[in-house]
């Protein structure tokens, strides 16, 4: 699920072991064109070990089974020196551990392959992708956005709709590529590594095997990059890369004698603009060009048709030849947007006049809207069937992140209205008997729904949030200035983080403590929005796997589950609460670094679990 601006948990989480210096020199020099021959020892460091542990253990998928039945939990049982010591070891001499087959069900009725790795071989490739990121991250394109540190669907929507409605980039070339993850070529691939400047001989060896691990029921992979790896994301993006510059030569960063490059100041951003060059260049015969990729799926923004198809031609051969993959005919075409529309990443696009202009409209796809709808009703009849509090809080979180996700199409409005429309006899007819007129409104409908105007039905005593209720808020192009690995990227991180994530209130809604009560679980949603997504002390921003509900008068103390004698804690904050060792006092304080204030606030909720003040 997408969302508002995607958190960099991880980026704090690599301050907090003191690496980020690392991956900063890795970024700079590869930015330089330096290459890298001794990768290991970096990749094994006690601090990337650790850095690994947690980024994998923040991540959903690690309760997930692999072939040999463990889970994070079975990592997390272990001294942390003892996993150091076992990644070092494996590294010495690695050899994968078989892959599980799942199959997950597609729109279209068929079924998609995923591998996943056991929990050990996970690890394994989060500590080599830590290192590899900033790598990378300084040689990709910068108009690809899938699966990249601070980057998102929307911000391709947001190129797409720049090239439509200011360049007047009407013609479209979609590309798909016929099952790209399964198609990689394994010695290509490597060979794109080293031309990135990867040339640890080891890692290559190491990164070899893992392609070639074997499948449980499949037997070892000739080709391919397992959806469902850790790194097959990073990979894939290596891979197309080559592609991205490629197109991008042809007009983007063509080179020309003179550079032609002006600078515009706006506000205190100093951007560098090429209008010029692009203006000379429309007198030759080049073909204009831009691409927008996420992921294996991508967009060629072309002037006219004739260039479009000479586009399209020049790309499926080049694809086949470079990299020996093949694309999907009836998928792949030229379009022509004043006359039909594009499909991507969920989104319809197409132009229509408005005055004297040429303007881009963006709908939700029909083939999303018909799986809004499915999801709808599957999940109102298991409301029906079970009216509690966690079904409707399920109801619910899956329309805030429809609403999230999609709230950047121009006429979003119309799409969710139609759906409320050809939903509402269902939900009237199943919920009538269970559904009341009055009861409890949260601070999370409060903050996203309150200005709006509907008739409200309440279940288990829980308003359900309108499905119609949603406003458009047009995307924002993203900053290129914004980097995970230079100081002042960071800065841009932190400062645009949004202080509530959709994702993390959509987690507390759908997965309530099954050992609390409703009211405790109820209460937590409205923290988390109340809180501004914070620690109620260190003000730090609160994660899934780093968020405490901790009751200020405890319950055995005569305290209750009410919303004033709750707050949330990061698990730093909530351990200084009842700590009374001096030694994990000192230790919890140290990571924390508390103000005065802070510590003030710490000191009065130690005093109601009946505890001395710091």
């Amino acid at each position: 699920m997408s969302t508002k601006v995607l958190k960099k948990q991880n980026l704090r989480n690599n301050e907090y072991h003191n690496i980020q210096d690392v991956f900063d020199s890795l970024y700079a020099k590869s930015n330089k064109g330096m290459k890298f021959n001794n990768l290991l020892p970096m990749i094994i460091s006690d601090d990337n070990v650790k850095l690994a542990y947690r980024n994998i253990k923040k991540n959903a998928g690690s309760k997930t089974k692999g072939h040999n039945k463990k889970t994070i939990i079975d990592i997390g049982a272990m001294n942390i020196d003892k996993v150091i010591s076992y990644v070092r070891h494996r590294l010495s001499n690695f050899e994968p551990q078989k892959v599980k087959r799942v199959y997950i069900p597609k729109s279209n009725g068929d079924k998609r392959p995923l591998g996943i790795p056991t929990i050990e071989d996970r690890l394994i490739q989060q500590c080599i992708l830590q290192v590899l990121e900033p790598i990378c991250e300084a040689k990709f394109h910068p108009h690809s956005y899938g699966f990249r540190p601070n980057r998102r669907t929307h911000h391709a929507i947001a190129k797409s709709m720049k090239l439509i409605n200011q360049h007047k980039l009407h013609y479209v070339v979609d590309i798909d590529i016929k099952g790209f993850f399964d198609n990689v070529k394994h010695s290509k691939l490597l060979k794109q590594m080293w031309g990135l400047g990867i040339r640890d001989k080891n890692l290559i060896c190491i990164i070899s095997k893992m392609l070639k691990g074997e499948i449980v029921g499949e037997g070892i992979q000739k080709k391919g990059t397992p959806q469902g790896a850790i790194l097959s994301p990073l990979l894939s993006n290596i891979v197309l890369n080559e592609l991205d510059w490629w197109i991008s030569s042809q007009w983007e960063t063509f080179k020309t004698k003179n550079n032609y490059k002006t600078t515009r100041v706006r506000g205190k951003r100093i951007t560098e603009e090429y209008s010029n060059k692009y203006k000379l260049m429309r007198r030759s015969n080049l073909k204009e060009m831009f691409l927008v990729r996420y992921a294996d799926d991508f967009k060629i923004f072309c002037r006219d048709h004739k260039s479009a198809q000479k586009i399209f031609m020049a790309v499926k051969m080049w694809l086949k030849e470079r990299l020996s993959l093949d694309i999907n005919h009836e998928k792949s075409k030229v379009i022509n947007l004043r006359k039909k529309h594009s499909v991507f990443l969920g989104f319809k696009l197409k132009v229509y006049p408005k005055k004297n202009k040429q303007i881009v409209q963006t709908r939700i796809s029909d083939k999303a809207k018909d799986k809004i709808k499915t999801n709808i009703k599957k999940m109102v009849i298991k409301i029906q069937r079970e009216p509690t509090v966690s079904n409707v809080n399920r109801y619910n979180s899956m329309v805030l992140g429809w609403h999230n996700y999609y709230k950047c199409a121009t006429n979003v409005s119309l799409d969710f209205h139609e759906i409320h429309f050809k939903t509402l006899r269902l939900i009237q007819n199943r919920l009538r008997k269970i559904k009341a007129n009055k009861g409890r409104i949260s601070k999370v409908y409060e903050k996203y729904y309150g200005s709006y105007k509907h008739h409200k039905i309440f279940v288990a005593e829980l308003l359900l949030f309108p499905i119609h209720g949603v406003k458009t808020k047009p995307p924002m192009l993203f900053s290129q200035e914004t980097n995970n690995f230079t100081p002042e990227g960071r800065r841009l991180v932190h400062k645009n983080l949004a202080n509530v994530d959709i994702r993390n209130l959509g987690y507390i809604m759908r997965n309530p403590n099954p050992h609390q009560t409703a009211e405790f679980n109820d209460n937590r949603i409205s923290l988390y929005v109340g809180q501004n997504g914070k620690c109620a002390i260190s003000k730090q921003l609160l994660n899934i796997n780093n968020m405490h509900c901790h009751h200020k008068i405890p319950k055995n103390m005569g305290g209750s589950d009410d919303y004033e004698n709750l707050i949330l804690l990061t698990e730093n904050s909530h351990i200084l609460i009842h700590a009374t060792k001096i030694g994990t006092i000192e230790q919890n304080l140290e990571n924390l670094d508390l103000n005065r204030q802070q510590l003030k606030k710490l000191n009065e909720f130690r005093v109601l679990v009946g505890n001395q003040p710091i």
